[in-house]
């Protein structure tokens, strides 16, 4: 009697404390905030900073926009290629871009960027943050910022020390699939990562490429992390938003709005079309799919064992976005379907005549 009730004493005891959930310790910081390490408590005041004074109000503006393309370009020159032949392949998210934009900013893909890396360094160096860890928290909150925008994770901890990043790491918009795909595979990235990607795309407009129309956005919706980039971009194109054509840029189909070379012929490659397609009828997949890459990205260069988790730091996106659509005066028959294994889904057109997409005010 007495072993049998020791056995259900322990038992008991037992379901409890699998049934109690664990207590984890927080970290309170001097602004009251909490996180689960207190190197992240920087961090609150830095994002309290750049949503004021760098994202004007934590607006999905221009500099939200120009924050997540430097997390690609500081990140992306990356080549184990050249490491393994002796040569420096460049130190990945690194904040190089920044720490060296002398000499980085001479390489024509980088055209554009010189205002945000001018914008974000005095935030960086007021804060005393790498210039690799400003990069990678202001590209993570800027998507925060726009509506339904996704829940990037953020490691911090990347020293200061960087050299400049070798030329030619960044894919450019004139460069042929095979290329991009090439040089993504030398970073590490597979066929459908370039795609998870390239959802950035949603919120982004160009300035350089064609510099008589800055802030022309990709797609008609650019404050919303929808899957409107990845439709506009099959629609037919017919027609230039600017005087010309300019190098890296084809046909577009709606007034307003601004189609790169690379974007038009990625989402018409069989090696991407099927995948680029998936992005539309899944909007949760593609949120996770870009998560999980970027974050990826971020950690090129590093161990992320070695980095302390910030991700806490993060703002949650707020918003809703609407599901995919065609653009008013489109139909179905507009869409240049690629995906051969796959049916284009059936789209709902949006009422009305069609009318020209807004620039994306500069400096907003």
């Amino acid at each position: 009697m007495f072993v049998k009730g020791l056995l259900t004493t322990i038992i008991l005891a037992a379901s409890v404390a699998a049934a109690t959930p664990p207590i984890t310790k927080r970290a309170t910081c001097s602004n009251g905030k909490t996180t689960a390490n207190d190197a992240c408590c920087v961090w609150f005041d830095v994002l309290d900073d750049i949503q004021q004074n760098l994202f004007n109000g934590a607006d999905c503006g221009e500099e939200a926009h120009e924050s997540l393309r430097l997390t690609f370009h500081d990140a992306i020159a990356f080549s184990p290629a050249l490491t393994a032949a002796g040569q420096f392949g460049g130190g990945g998210a690194d904040g190089s871009i920044i720490a060296h934009s002398d000499v980085e900013l001479k390489n024509p893909v980088n055209d554009g960027l010189e205002d945000i890396i001018e914008a974000q360094r005095p935030f960086a160096i007021k804060h005393n943050v790498s210039f690799g860890d400003f990069i990678q928290f202001a590209g993570a909150v800027g998507a925060a910022n726009c509506n339904g925008g996704p829940q990037v994770q953020f490691f911090a901890g990347r020293s200061n020390d960087s050299q400049p990043a070798p030329s030619g790491l960044v894919p450019a918009p004139t460069d042929s699939v095979t290329d991009i795909l090439s040089r993504m595979s030398d970073a590490g990235f597979a066929s459908v990562e370039l795609v998870w990607l390239l959802v950035s795309h949603t919120v982004a407009a160009q300035d350089k490429v064609d510099d008589s129309i800055p802030g022309t956005p990709f797609d008609s919706t650019p404050k919303d992390f929808d899957a409107q980039f990845f439709v506009e971009t099959l629609l037919n194109g017919t027609l230039t938003p600017g005087s010309a054509l300019h190098d890296g840029e084809v046909l577009s189909p709606y007034p307003g709005e601004f189609r790169l070379q690379s974007d038009a012929l990625i989402a018409r490659d069989s090696r991407t079309s099927c995948e680029w397609q998936k992005m539309i009828v899944d909007r949760a997949n593609m949120l996770q799919k870009f998560e999980q890459t970027l974050l990826k990205m971020s950690l090129l260069g590093f161990d992320k064992s070695a980095l302390t988790d910030c991700s806490d730091v993060i703002p949650t996106a707020t918003g809703t976005v609407a599901d995919p659509f065609l653009p008013a005066g489109k139909v179905q028959a507009d869409i240049e379907a690629a995906c051969a294994s796959t049916p284009f889904p059936s789209l709902s057109a949006a009422p009305g005549p069609e009318t020209s997409i807004p620039a994306v005010p500069l400096n907003s």
